[in-house]
């Protein structure tokens, strides 16, 4: 018998039937210990965003038959140093790739047509044209860091007439089409687009990527869009052009994170700030629970976890 563990009863009641090889149980690993009857029993277990820790992770390797343990991010970084030994990680890759990509095409709308501008305007009753707001249409994007979150970007974007390219570890055409260049040229790409939208994971290969050389060889007016992690910009570089007003920037994520009261990143010009919301998924909704019952039945199959992405190597 296959027992899946959701942190909430109404994840439980979106998945509905699953099989009758398989159960599901709720246990939120965040709140306390997997319940005594079902601590052996326990195959599969998924976790609720933001959660994580060796407290955590820590009453997952409680669970001896533990196979698998379900992330809701695609991001997984955070969980690597703590998932138990011989357990498989499996991330949410697909699941959020509309609402990322949504965000992003928002940010990009939000910023150059100035919306903020007109926001501030409107809360103090006055009327404030400007005429010379910049059109996403003919303007070029690149996406860094181009998988499937960075294809549903570019469909978003095409559909506003933008061209769009990427940038991935090495060169090669998408699947849909699009050029994608290595990172390594990205010092010689930069300066030919309007538009500079950042997907990548943190890792040591990626971290502060988007540093003073980088933003120096952005076109001076282009923007900047972050939608995969804070630590991949240079916060101190960033803020060094926003102040001289050479460069926009959109930022669901940032470097700290959570911005701290007093932040000058909250005030810098030209920056629109937004508290890492653009690819929290509901736990209930379809994309989600789909992948919990495709995870279902590979592990019914014995094939390897969908989304696989690391085998546990931390000690009980």
């Amino acid at each position: 018998m296959i027992t899946v563990s959701v942190p909430e009863q109404a994840i439980a009641d979106a998945l509905g039937p699953v099989g009758d090889d398989a159960r599901v149980i709720v246990w939120d690993p965040v709140t306390s210990d997997a319940p005594e009857a079902e601590r052996e029993r326990i195959t599969i277990a998924c976790i609720p965003h933001y959660s994580g820790g060796r407290a955590v992770y820590g009453r997952l390797a409680q669970c001896p038959r533990l196979k698998v343990i379900q992330i809701p991010s695609a991001g997984f970084e955070h969980a690597l140093p703590f998932v138990p030994a011989g357990v498989s990680l499996a991330n949410a890759r697909g699941v959020h790739d509309s609402r990322v990509a949504e965000m992003a095409l928002a940010l990009a709308l939000v910023s150059r047509r100035l919306l903020p501008q007109f926001l501030d305007a409107q809360a103090r009753e006055t009327w404030e044209p400007k005429f010379d707001t910049r059109s996403l249409a003919d303007s070029r994007a690149l996406v860094v860091g181009y998988g499937s979150i960075g294809a549903a970007i570019g469909v978003r974007l095409r559909a506003s007439e933008v061209h769009v390219e990427g940038v991935a570890r090495s060169a090669r055409t998408a699947p849909d089409g699009t050029a994608v260049r290595a990172v390594a040229d990205l010092p010689t790409l930069l300066p030919d687009f309007d538009i500079v939208i950042i997907v990548t994971p943190h890792s040591d290969a990626t971290d502060k990527l988007v540093d003073a050389a980088f933003l120096a060889a952005m076109q001076d007016g282009a923007l900047l869009i972050n939608v995969g992690r804070g630590k991949v910009v240079d916060t101190d570089a960033l803020l060094m052009e926003l102040e001289a007003k050479r460069l926009f920037a959109a930022l669901d994520v940032t470097d700290p994170e959570p911005l701290p009261n007093g932040h000058p990143l909250w005030s810098a010009p030209q920056c629109i700030i937004v508290p890492h919301v653009a690819g929290v998924e509901v736990l209930t909704n379809r994309r989600y629970t789909d992948l919990v019952k495709r995870q279902i039945d590979a592990r019914r199959r014995g094939d390897d976890p969908v989304n696989f992405v690391a085998m546990g190597a931390f000690p009980a």
